[in-house]
């Protein structure tokens, strides 16, 4: 397919962050595979999760194409771009379309981005996670591949103002090992073991971040910030 659009976005997108000193810390993007599809899945904490997580695949020179919700492709700004940069709408109402044309284009090769959350987390750890991207996996035969991203939050996130412009943020971004769900495995053992992974990355992430701040709004309760708890957010949700 044409791309007209994409990677001029990123190419701005990559100015933007040189401009504000975003500070990346990217750690395996080697493996984001270079040819064939794969399932990249990502934690959700800011709106901005899919520019980050699609700037993972950047080194192997991969298009991310992520999965989200159908309003995005009802805005009169984002819609044209995001229909031009060929993600894949989401329909809350008719989620199998979805699902088949994602499974279409893992099949043809492409990488399909997933935020197995659905939404933001508030509390800035896990969420339940939907099997989606494990049976999209498993049925089209492709690796799936964990990611989560910290720092992402302090520029735009769920219940609080932007900070589009603020210099120096650090932002992490991790790449976990591939693994590889078949149609012969237990579909919610796995998706417990994704979760289980993403969890202890997360956990890597924040633990390991530049910039530690007690009583801050954007660390997690149990690391000493002011974030919602897990329960205190699904409330909120």
């Amino acid at each position: 397919m044409a791309e007209i659009v994409y990677p001029p976005v990123i190419r701005t997108a990559r100015i933007l962050f040189k401009a504000l000193d975003v500070r990346f810390r990217i750690e395996g993007a080697e493996r984001v595979p270079r040819t064939g599809g794969a399932v990249l899945v990502s934690n959700h904490i800011g709106y901005l999760d899919f520019i980050f997580a699609g700037y993972a695949a950047w080194p192997s020179r991969r298009l991310v194409r992520f999965m989200a919700k159908q309003e995005v492709f009802a805005h009169p700004v984002s819609g044209p771009l995001m229909r031009a940069m060929h993600h894949i709408p989401v329909d809350r109402s008719a989620g199998a379309g979805a699902y088949g044309n994602a499974v279409q284009a893992l099949k043809d090769g492409e990488i399909v981005g997933v935020f197995a959350e659905a939404t933001i987390s508030r509390s800035f750890t896990i969420k339940d996670i939907k099997s989606g991207a494990v049976r999209m996996a498993a049925e089209a035969g492709v690796p799936m591949i964990p990611l989560t991203l910290w720092g992402t939050q302090r520029l735009w996130t769920k219940g609080r103002p932007r900070a589009l412009t603020q210099r120096h943020v650090p932002i992490t971004i991790l790449v976990g090992e591939p693994m590889h769900p078949t149609s012969d495995d237990d579909i919610t053992v796995v998706t417990e073991d994704l979760r289980k992974r993403m969890t202890e990355m997360l956990d890597h992430a924040q633990r390991t971040y530049p910039q530690l701040s007690e009583g801050a709004w954007w660390q997690p309760r149990h690391l000493g910030g002011t974030a919602p708890t897990p329960e205190e957010a699904a409330a909120m949700d």
